[in-house]
């Protein structure tokens, strides 16, 4: 079930990620996802605040890989489903959260997304597309502004650090 898992999140993050970046195209953008952007500090239920056609869209990577998996091996158990829908929903409300926290899942899964990562997405409205692994961000180049970005508040934060020092 766990392998099942694991590949249903590759799958979805992918497939999320090409169809959230095609969202942020002009007309898709005006018409369709602006709605979700409302929140440019998201909170958790936002997770779930989109254009009907955005929910169907997007919602295609959900069930698509779990569909694809079912056809190819012609098993898949009701139980796994209902866990990876489950995981599937805790991830978005963590990545709209708003909230690091300790436990938060990329604290302790390298690569994964969480608040922090998508909040970003949020403020500037591009850049960080993919919703649970941040490896489609760096593979595809949309993740630069935000390098940039974490590493401008790091100076900062330093050089306030030093200035509280003195």
């Amino acid at each position: 079930m766990a392998a099942q898992i694991f590949l249903f999140f590759v799958f979805e993050d992918f497939f999320h990620y090409w169809a959230h970046r095609g969202l942020h195209y002009g007309p898709f953008y005006k018409h369709i996802h602006k709605l979700h952007h409302e929140w440019s500090a998201p909170f958790g239920l936002a997770a779930e605040y989109a254009h009907p056609i955005e929910v169907l869209i997007l919602g295609t990577g959900t069930i698509g890989g779990p569909l694809l998996w079912c056809w190819y091996s012609g098993d898949l158990h009701l139980v796994t489903t209902i866990t990876w829908m489950t995981l599937r929903l805790f991830q978005a409300v963590e990545a709209h959260s708003g909230y690091d926290f300790p436990w938060s899942t990329h604290n302790w899964l390298p690569g994964w997304s969480g608040s922090e990562h998508h909040d970003y997405h949020h403020m500037a409205f591009t850049n960080n597309f993919s919703t649970s692994f941040r490896w489609w961000d760096h593979i595809f180049g949309t993740n630069k502004k935000y390098i940039a970005y974490k590493e401008r508040k790091a100076l900062e934060a330093k050089a306030l650090k030093a200035k509280k020092a003195m």
